[in-house]
């Protein structure tokens, strides 16, 4: 059977639709525990909004909110959640690069490939431009 090269796009597409899907799916069943699980431990909690007191490091630092998530604390797992989500569109990229590269399309490989570096650079120096 002679592949043609609209079938590997169709493909392509395919696998990038299930991954969208999967990602957004898993980030909100993860977010929602983690939700769920706070509301039950800290729904009746009184908050004072006459001081600011920052979050904590453990919601701010991936190794910590992925080390908080492992020890059931839901703000860790609510975190998680986000963090899923904002890896969602990045692994669209690298997936995409892999299909580029599979297809030896040198065009969208190049462009791809600095899109994909552009999300990573932005999110290891938390996108400040200006310094």
């Amino acid at each position: 059977m002679v592949e043609h090269p609209h079938d590997s796009e169709g493909s392509m597409q395919h696998v990038v639709s299930a991954l969208l899907r999967a990602g957004i799916i898993l980030a909100g069943g993860v977010g929602l525990v983690g939700l769920v699980g706070y509301l039950l431990s800290h729904g009746h909690d009184v908050v004072s909004f006459h001081t600011f007191r920052g979050e904590a490091s453990q919601d701010r630092v991936v190794g910590q909110i992925l080390s908080g998530a492992a020890s059931f604390k839901f703000r860790s797992i609510m975190q998680l959640g986000v963090l899923l989500l904002i890896a969602t569109p990045v692994a669209r990229v690298a997936v995409s690069l892999l299909g580029f590269i599979k297809e030896k399309d040198r065009t969208y490989v190049v462009i791809t490939l600095i899109v994909l570096l552009a999300l990573l650079g932005s999110l290891i120096g938390g996108g400040d431009l200006h310094g």
